[in-house]
């Protein structure tokens, strides 16, 4: 049986409950909009008693679907003051689904502050109260937590930042032979779970099987077909290869990869931190370091690395596009060592590498730094996880920093950091940046995958597109599925409903699940809207407006007006 588990973190009391019948076809996204909206004040401080802090796997969760294991984060952003979902990999997620957890839900906070560890297997729900982790780095801590729980067990902690309550702190998560540390970064969710004072969660799935489907044969016929879909996608061996990074040199030749705070699209050095270099430097490097790793038990996709330092020994795992983006050409940095430095230190620190990113080249272009100081830049780092005054601001993220330091180029959308996809280079996210709930997230409607076909110069279609996009993503979140499956049904979005059967029974046309996801997103807009985090008084920096891009010298131009259409299109129903 299915289950939702409420803990009080203030009263210690744990709770179980079957999944209500409202929520029995929901999961993920859809199912943090729905507890969000029904439980949680739109006006409450996100650091607050009256936020919710909610762990919700997808509904393809715990099968042996490829890459179907991913987990929704949820609650009332402390950057944005709205609603956020932050979306991970790793293996905590899949092992929520395997031990029946629909939902786990932190409420309420402790009069006091602590730094308590939350224990779940498939019979009990407990604490631990002699906390090993408190006060440790993430990787400290993981290290610990598996050393007493088993390497088995998903894991999910928050560092010194989300101890600190800093708004830029994320949630880890570890892979498949806890090689890895995956984040959900985006919107500060890790200073909600410093709040909660909940310093760890170990997960223990022992003992459980894959959920039976309620077709097993159709179910199985279903996922084979999707997985052979993956297998035969052109794209597989350069994500395998170059993984995210693979499109460093593509985003530099649109002129859309921010580059010394967003002054630029395009980086000088540019070869020198590409998919190809990172590549031939794992491989060159040898010892622990690896290309073409799974972030989840039984993905096929495998865009994931381990970066080696020079002598072999693991650095970072996994380097990705986007702290390449933030952490490197944004700051002026174009070595990959320097880069994987800046990005161990905010995963040890438990900083959202985005968020950081754009910090970082707020800093430089103020003056405190130089852009391309590495050293100067680690510094820094080492100031916010030290809780120094000056890391207490840059630790609360662009938005703040940019405010503190008197700054005029802030690259943040509602008080999110602006991911690695300029608006002016790629106008389809613009209009995502500034509509979504999520605000600027890069996974809430990313229009990269469309700039072959639409032109990412021009403001045509872009609205219509944004549209499309943000259901699509709203689709995936809520199954559990990685940006990356989606080629299949994009292909085929039968395919989605055949699965839905086979594993549930439930009887859908493909347009009940786009409508679905378009009812999320009026929930998230409703609870936004209520918070005072409305997209109709959003827009992209202003600079961003007047400001010409080069290369191409582009503005961002698509006006409010035209934005605010995007809820009056009625999306194609039967398109993923």
């Amino acid at each position: 049986m299915e289950r939702i588990i409420r803990v009080n973190t203030r009263t210690g009391e744990i709770a179980t409950t079957p999944v209500p019948e409202r929520m029995a076809r929901l999961g993920g996204r859809g199912l943090i909009a729905d507890i969000m909206v029904d439980e949680v004040s739109p006006i409450c401080h996100p650091l607050g008693r009256g936020n919710k802090l909610i762990f919700a796997p997808g509904l393809l969760g715990g099968t042996p679907v490829p890459a179907s294991g991913r987990l929704s984060i949820g609650g009332k952003s402390p950057l944005t003051g709205g609603i956020k979902e932050s979306n991970v990999g790793g293996e905590a997620g899949q092992k929520l689904a395997r031990i029946g957890v629909r939902a786990l839900i932190l409420e309420d906070a402790p009069d006091e502050p602590t730094d308590r560890i939350l224990y779940l297997n498939k019979d009990r729900v407990e604490w631990i109260d002699d906390d090993p982790i408190a006060g440790r780095s993430v990787q400290d801590s993981l290290t610990l937590l598996r050393e007493r729980f088993g390497p088995s067990c998903g894991l999910l902690v928050i560092g010194p930042a989300g101890e600190m309550k800093m708004a830029a702190a994320g949630i880890a998560t570890t892979g498949p032979e806890s090689v890895q540390t995956r984040y959900a970064a985006r919107g500060g969710l890790g200073a909600v779970m410093g709040a909660k004072g909940v310093k760890g969660i170990v997960i223990d799935d022992r003992g459980t099987t894959n959920y039976p489907g309620y077709d097993q044969a159709r179910f199985k016929e279903s996922y084979r077909t999707y997985t052979q879909m993956l297998l035969a996608s052109p794209k597989l061996e350069a994500r395998r290869r170059y993984g995210t990074a693979g499109i460093v040199v593509t985003a530099n030749e649109l002129g859309l990869l921010p580059t010394r705070n967003f002054s630029r699209g395009s980086c000088d050095g540019i070869d020198e931190i590409s998919g190809v270099r990172l590549a031939e430097t794992i491989a060159a490097r040898g010892g622990e370091g690896r290309s073409g790793v799974a972030c989840m038990t039984g993905c096929v996709i495998k865009c994931s690395n381990v970066y080696p330092d020079q002598t072999g020994k693991k650095k970072v795992a996994t380097l990705q596009y986007e702290n390449i983006a933030l952490l490197g050409s944004n700051c002026g940095i174009t070595n990959l060592d320097g880069i994987a430095e800046l990005n161990a230190l905010c995963n040890d620190i438990g900083l959202d590498a985005i968020e950081i990113g754009g910090v970082l080249g707020v800093a430089m272009e103020a003056g405190l730094i130089r852009f391309g100081d590495v050293n100067g830049a680690a510094d820094l780092l080492r100031r916010i996880g030290e809780g120094e005054p000056l890391g207490r601001i840059l630790g609360e993220g662009v938005a703040f920093t940019g405010r503190a330091l008197g700054s005029r180029r802030v690259p943040a959308v509602n008080g999110q950091g602006i991911p690695g996809y300029d608006p002016r280079g790629l106008k389809g996210n613009g209009v995502t940046y500034v509509t979504s709930p999520m605000g600027a997230d890069h996974t809430a409607g990313n229009a990269f995958g469309t700039a072959k076909t639409l032109d990412p110069l021009s403001k045509k279609g872009q609205v219509e597109n944004s549209r499309k996009l943000q259901i699509r993503g709203v689709i995936l979140d809520t199954f559990g599925l990685c940006l990356f499956a989606r080629g299949p049904f994009v292909e085929r979005p039968g395919l989605l409903v055949e699965l839905i059967f086979g594993r549930f029974g439930w009887d859908l046309a493909f347009a009940d699940i786009t409508q679905a996801a378009a009812e999320t997103l009026r929930l998230e807009r409703r609870f936004n809207d209520a918070a005072g985090s409305s997209d109709r008084s959003c827009d992209v920096p202003e600079f961003m407006r007047y400001e010409p891009l080069p290369p191409h010298n582009t503005v961002y131009d698509i006006t409010p007006e035209e934005t605010a259409k995007i809820w009056e299109i009625e999306p194609d129903r039967d398109e993923f």
